[in-house]
C-alpha cells in the first residue's frame, strides 16, 4: 500500500536578521523540524486563500473589463470627456433609449462637401490593437431624418507613417427611426498601443449614437460584454478559494452618493448607470479626472467569475457609512433608524444570487442567463468602519438577515488598523453581535511581518473566525513587487496556516494595477493593453493556494512552532495535510541573509515506509530589490526537478538564502 507525501519548504531570507557568515553554512547549523504525519489537526477551509477585487488603478474599466471606450454611453459630467469632436456634433438628452443614460450623440452634416462629422475615443491610454485580432464594433442608433444614413467606423494609428491613419474600417447603414444596436466584427491589419476608435458621419443625414463600444472578440468565454482573457486565467491559475468583491473603499464612496450600489450593476449593460469611482478625488500625486466606473462588469459578472475560477462568492455591501477617512462628520452617515433601504438591498442581493426564477431578484438573475442559483454562502456588511458608529450600524443587518437567511455567514470587520485602540474595541463587538468572521486589514512593513509569527496562536477559539482581507508587505522606502516582500508574506502566512482553526480566509491586496494607471502599489499582478505581468507575491499566493491542505499538522522547531521566535534562525514554518490524495505538505520559511541546514524529520511512520520518490519545486533571487516586469515577465518564477530520495525517512535540505521551496514525495 502506497501512501503519497508532499513537504513544501519556503525559503526566505531576509536583511533584517541575519547571524554566522554570508559566505555558506556553518557544520553546527543544524535546523531539526519533527512533522507528526499521524495525527490529523484542524480542517482546513476550502476559502483559506483567495483573491480580493477592487476598482483601483484602473483595475476594472481599462483592467479586468475587456471594454476598450472609455465614456461610452457620453454620461461623464463632462459628456465630451475621452471624445474628441468635429463638424457637427450635438449632445442631447431627449428621446434616449436607456434611462439611467439619458446622454447621446447627434452626428450631422457639415454642409461642405471638404468637411467632416465625427467623433473619435481615446481608450483606456489609447485603444490598443493587435494584429490579425478581432473586434467587436457595436452601437445603438436611430437615423436622425427621414433617410436612412451611414457611418464610417475605423480604428486608426495616429502616429502613423503609412498613407493613411486606417488600420481596418467598416460602413454601417443605419436604417431606422427606432433605437437599433448595430455591430460589426474588425480585423486589425497591425499593432497599434494609442490608437484611436473614429467615428465619420459618411453621409448627408443626420444620425444619433449612444452607447459605443469596442471588445476584443477573444474575451473571457468568449463572452461579448467579456473580460479579458490573460488576467483571468491569472487568476484561475492561482486556484483561489474565495473572491471578495467588488472592493473596500468604494463600496463606502467619497460620499454615500457614489457607493457601490449592486442593483445599478445588473441588467441590460446599456441600462446600467455611471458611477464616480472613489479613488477617482483621492491622489492629488497620481490624479486621473477620467476614472469613473461604466458598471459594465457588475455584480453578475463577478458571481460568474467566482463560479468560473472555482471560488466562493463573497459580497461587500454598504452599511451606510461614508468612506471615514474622507468624512469626520457625522451628517455624512446613514442615520440608524434610516437604514432599512440598505437593509433590503442586502436582503434582495441574497435573493438575486440564491432566489428561484421565480423570485423578484432571482428572476433578474435568470434573465441575464444563469437560472440555477449561485449558491452565495458568505456576505460581508461594511469595509473598514470604526467607532461605535459601525456596530450601531452594523446591528440592524444582522438581526434582517439572522431572521431571513440563517445559513449565511456574515463578516463584519476590525477596522483599517491591525493593532490598537479601534482594532481591540471592535473585537468584541463584532463577537458581541454575533459575526461568523472578522476581516483585518494590514499593509504594514518588514518588521511588522517578521513579528508576526505567533498573531494567531493566541486568539480566541471560540469567538468569530478571521478573514485577513487586505494585506501585503510595503517595504519601507521600497513599495513595489520586490522579492524580499514576497518572502516576508511567505512568512507570515505560515502563521495563518498553521492556525487554520482561527483563520478562515486570506487574501492579498490590491490585485490588479495598470502600469499607466496605478495609483496605490504594490500589486499582486500589474499590466499594460496587451501584457500582464505575475510578480513574486503572486507566486507565493499561489503556492500556498495550490498546497492549502485540508487539516493541519503539528510541525515544530525543537518543542515550538517556527515563528521566527528567539533562537529559531528566523525560520518560520507550517504544515498541513491533504486527505484527498493522503499528501503532506510543510512550509518553512528562512527570513535569515544566509543559508540554512534545515532536516525534516516524519513522525507517526511505519517501520518500513520510506520515501518513494520527490520533487522541489524553488523560487529564488540572490536579488531582494528583484521583481518581475512586464519586460522581464519570468526573472523571478518556481523552477520545478525531481530530487532522488529513495529510502529516506526524513528530508535533508539547506535552503539557500532568498529561497522558496516546495518538496513533494511519496511513501512505499
Amino acid at each position: 500500500m502506497k501512501y503519497k507525501y508532499v513537504v513544501s519548504a519556503v525559503a526566505a531570507a531576509s536583511m533584517l536578521c541575519s547571524c554566522g557568515s554570508k559566505d555558506g553554512v556553518s557544520a553546527s547549523d543544524e535546523n531539526k523540524f519533527t512533522l507528526d504525519v499521524l495525527h490529523k489537526g484542524a480542517e482546513i477551509q476550502s476559502t483559506m486563500y483567495g483573491l480580493f477585487f477592487e476598482d483601483i488603478n484602473y483595475g476594472a474599466d481599462g483592467g479586468l473589463y475587456a471594454e476598450k471606450i472609455k465614456n461610452r454611453s457620453f454620461e461623464f459630467p463632462q459628456a465630451l470627456m475621452g471624445w474628441n469632436s468635429y463638424g457637427q456634433v450635438e449632445v442631447r438628452t431627449d428621446g434616449a433609449p436607456f434611462p439611467k443614460n439619458p446622454h447621446y450623440v447627434r452626428l450631422s452634416d457639415p454642409k461642405h462637401a471638404h468637411k467632416r462629422t465625427g467623433i473619435e475615443n481615446e481608450g483606456f491610454f489609447g485603444v490598443t490593437t493587435q494584429k490579425d485580432a478581432e473586434y467587436r464594433f457595436s452601437v445603438w442608433a436611430r437615423q436622425a431624418s427621414a433617410n436612412p444614413s451611414k457611418i464610417r467606423v475605423e480604428l486608426v494609428d495616429p502616429a502613423s507613417m503609412g498613407e493613411s491613419h486606417d488600420n481596418v474600417h467598416a460602413s454601417i447603414e443605419i436604417n431606422s427611426k427606432e433605437w437599433k444596436k448595430y455591430t460589426v466584427v474588425l480585423k486589425a491589419t497591425e499593432d497599434v498601443q494609442r490608437g484611436l476608435l473614429r467615428i465619420f458621419l459618411a453621409s448627408p443625414n443626420s444620425v444619433d449614437l449612444e452607447h459605443v463600444s469596442l471588445f476584443p472578440v477573444d474575451t473571457w468565454q468568449g463572452r461579448e460584454n467579456g473580460l479579458r482573457k490573460d488576467l483571468v486565467q491569472a487568476l484561475a491559475d492561482i486556484h483561489p478559494g474565495v473572491f471578495r468583491f467588488p472592493g473596500g473603499c468604494i463600496v463606502e464612496g467619497t460620499d454615500l452618493a457614489t457607493r457601490y450600489q449592486w442593483k445599478n450593476t445588473v441588467g441590460p449593460v446599456e441600462n446600467r448607470p455611471l458611477n464616480e469611482n472613489r479613488w477617482h478625488y483621492t491622489f492629488q500625486h497620481r490624479f486621473y479626472p477620467d476614472y469613473y466606473q461604466s458598471y459594465g462588469l457588475g455584480f453578475y459578472e463577478y458571481f460568474l467569475l467566482s463560479e468560473e475560477i472555482g471560488a466562493e462568492p463573497l459580497p461587500v455591501l454598504s452599511v451606510g457609512l461614508a468612506c471615514q477617512f474622507q468624512n469626520e462628520d457625522q451628517k455624512a452617515h446613514v442615520p440608524v433608524k434610516e437604514l432599512q433601504p440598505y437593509i433590503q438591498d442586502a436582503l434582495d442581493l441574497i435573493e438575486f444570487a440564491n432566489g428561484p426564477a421565480t423570485s423578484k431578484w432571482g428572476k433578474v438573475r435568470a434573465e441575464m442567463g444563469h437560472e440555477e442559483p449561485f449558491n452565495l454562502k458568505f456576505l460581508a456588511i461594511g469595509n473598514e468602519q470604526w467607532g461605535p458608529e459601525y456596530p450601531e450600524h452594523l446591528a440592524p443587518f444582522v438581526d434582517a438577515i439572522r431572521a431571513k437567511y440563517p445559513n449565511i455567514k456574515l463578516v463584519g470587520t476590525s477596522g483599517p488598523d491591525s493593532e490598537g485602540k479601534q482594532f481591540e474595541y471592535l473585537w468584541p463587538e463584532m463577537k458581541r453581535l454575533g459575526a461568523d468572521l472578522v476581516d483585518e486589514h494590514f499593509y504594514r512593513p518588514e518588521a511588522w511581518f517578521l513579528s508576526q509569527g505567533n498573531r494567531y496562536d493566541s486568539y480566541d477559539r471560540n469567538g468569530p473566525k478571521v478573514f485577513a482581507g487586505e494585506y501585503a508587505c510595503h517595504g519601507k522606502g521600497k513599495k513595489w513587487n520586490h522579492f524580499h516582500a514576497s518572502l516576508l508574506e511567505a512568512a507570515f502566512m505560515t502563521g495563518l496556516e498553521r492556525n487554520a482553526d482561527v483563520v478562515h480566509m486570506a487574501t492579498y491586496a490590491p490585485l490588479f494595477a495598470h502600469v499607466e494607471g496605478w495609483q496605490w502599489r504594490p500589486d499582486m499582478i500589474w499590466f499594460d493593453n496587451t501584457r500582464s505581468v505575475r510578480t513574486c507575491s503572486y507566486y507565493v499566493q499561489q503556492l500556498y493556494a495550490q498546497n492549502k491542505g485540508s487539516h493541519t499538522l503539528s510541525m515544530l522547531l525543537g518543542d515550538k512552532p517556527a515563528a521566527g521566535n528567539e533562537g529559531q534562525n528566523g525560520l518560520f514554518a507550517s504544515a498541513v495535510y491533504e486527505a484527498s490524495d493522503g499528501t503532506y505538505i510543510a512550509k518553512v520559511v528562512n527570513t535569515d541573509s544566509i543559508a540554512h541546514n534545515v532536516t525534516i524529520q516524519l513522525e507517526g511512520l511505519a517501520d518500513a515506509q520510506t520515501i518513494a520518490k520527490a520533487t522541489r519545486t524553488r523560487i529564488q533571487s540572490e536579488e531582494l530589490d528583484a521583481e518581475n516586469t512586464l519586460d522581464e515577465p519570468n526573472k523571478i518564477v518556481p523552477v520545478k526537478v525531481d530530487v532522488n530520495l529513495a529510502g529516506k525517512r526524513e528530508i535533508n535540505s539547506t535552503l539557500p538564502a532568498y529561497t522558496v521551496e516546495m518538496w513533494r514525495f511519496e511513501l512505499k
